[in-house]
């Protein structure tokens, strides 16, 4: 996948940790370290999102669209 640059500010504070995790090799550079960063936030971010939307299912719906996909897998559908 392509890249793209981009600039940011960071603290003073934040730069120095992050250059202690570089020189001590848990990343192979500033950059790396930004993006494992980054994708790791927005995989908490999609999860919550995800959990916040099943939280609003009806448990009945929930469990019938479940019964509905199992019959499609099995080849059969339930019978309501």
């Amino acid at each position: 996948m392509a890249a793209s640059k981009i600039a940011i500010s960071i603290d003073q504070r934040t730069l120095n940790k992050l250059d202690r995790l570089v020189k001590s090799r848990a990343f192979p550079s500033r950059s790396r370290a930004i993006q494992d960063a980054v994708e790791e936030k927005l995989k908490k971010l999609e999860k919550g999102r995800l959990a916040r939307e099943c939280s609003k299912l009806d448990p009945d719906v929930e469990k019938c669209l479940a019964e509905e996909g199992f019959a499609e897998e099995a080849g059969r559908w339930p019978e309501y």
